[in-house]
């Protein structure tokens, strides 16, 4: 009976340190899927802001280019702000079918990817 009793202890305490190591390893891993994504949204921001001083500056060279090239200061800007404008409305009908797929894919990939969870 006391071996009984010693076994169903010592099966309770194992399965305790099981339960308590399961919980910590879900916690690993939810720190390292959620860093991860924090580093990829980080570089894609630095990217983003990069890209956005390099249209900047590109888009004002343009401007003075067209703006040279008809005379007017504001017909020159204008065509800049117009090829925005239709780029705006090409991306807004692109919207759903290319980008926004695009990040879902890539969040779902970085929280489920199997290749590091294997080593």
């Amino acid at each position: 009976m006391e071996t009984e009793e010693h076994f169903f202890t010592a099966s309770r305490k194992k399965i305790e340190e099981y339960v308590h190591d399961r919980i910590l390893l879900v916690k690993l891993q939810a720190v390292e899927k959620t860093s991860q994504l924090a580093g990829k949204l980080f570089s894609v921001l630095i990217i983003g802001m990069l890209i956005f001083f390099i249209l900047l500056f590109l888009s004002i060279m343009a401007g003075y280019l067209f703006a040279e090239l008809t005379g007017s200061l504001y017909i020159g800007f204008g065509i800049v702000a117009l090829v925005y404008i239709i780029l705006l409305v090409v991306i807004l009908k692109l919207r759903k079918s290319l980008i926004e797929k695009k990040v879902i894919n890539e969040i779902i990939e970085t929280v489920f990817d199997k290749g590091a969870d294997a080593e």
